[in-house]
């Protein structure tokens, strides 16, 4: 086998590998493309819904706040997604390098994301969460970010106060509202108006047990996301690691563009 023929076939290989990576590179973002443009899709409907559902999600902060970073993300899924397709199909290495220069920033930024989550746990705390909540807390001020949010909370997971009602003797709400043991978010509400079972607004705020959310928004909360825990763990590995490979992919391929 002569020199000419080997080399010829070592260009025929190259040209396969190539052309593998730059159709699974494309078969890979058409997929992310396709997520985005759900994601955005869903963003979109819930913030210009003319239902109802968007006046449910403006009042409360975690879902409007959830809606925008929805959207964010399939803005972002949607973008790199046609990028990688446009530049594996067409094997333009001026998208192909904007594309990897994009992950690479997202990577970098979930990582030190997750850098800072790990140095800064210990803020995580029951204790730190408390004292905030006592310092902070204005019950009834919805303009105040902090007050807004933890109101949504307690009447999302059904809890009240950090570790118990009890969280909220000596603190900023108490001397702003002399007259109320708890807020009217650690209210319990009635959830079926025809049965009878009425929730006493008043009751609640003197303290009533009776009347009121018991459970801590901590433990709630925990309790609520623990089966996520791990599921968000993996997720977050699987995605890293797909990062890592379209980056590798993106650079194999601009690499290999005459």
């Amino acid at each position: 086998m002569g020199h000419g023929e080997v080399l010829a076939r070592g260009t025929a290989m190259e040209g396969d590998c190539l052309s593998c990576i730059k159709y699974l590179m494309f078969v890979f973002n058409f997929f992310i493309f396709l997520g985005g443009s759900f994601l955005l899709g869903v963003g979109i409907w819930v913030l210009v819904d003319p239902t109802g559902f968007r006046e449910i999600v403006a009042a409360n902060p975690l879902l409007f706040t959830g809606a925008y970073i929805i959207l964010a993300l399939g803005g972002m899924l949607f973008l790199l997604g046609f990028l990688g397709c446009c530049g594996a199909i067409r094997e333009n290495k001026c998208l192909l390098l904007f594309f990897f220069m994009l992950i690479l920033i997202i990577f970098l930024a979930e990582l030190a994301a997750a850098i800072l989550a790990f140095i800064f746990r210990e803020h995580l705390t029951r204790e730190y969460f408390t004292h905030e909540l006592k310092r902070k807390y204005q019950g009834y001020n919805n303009t105040d970010v902090f007050t807004s949010t933890w109101n949504a909370i307690m009447t999302t997971f059904g809890c009240c106060g950090v570790n118990s009602p009890e969280d909220f003797e000596d603190s900023l709400f108490r001397l702003m509202n002399p007259n109320d043991v708890v807020p009217e978010a650690c209210c319990q509400r009635n959830d079926h108006p025809g049965d009878g079972a009425h929730i006493s607004r008043e009751e609640c705020l003197m303290g009533s047990m009776l009347f009121r959310n018991n459970k801590g928004c901590y433990s709630a909360v925990v309790d609520y996301f623990e089966t996520y825990i791990y599921l968000a763990g993996a997720l977050a590995i699987v995605v890293l690691t797909i990062e890592l490979f379209a980056m590798v992919f993106a650079m194999c391929l601009f690499r290999g563009i005459q």
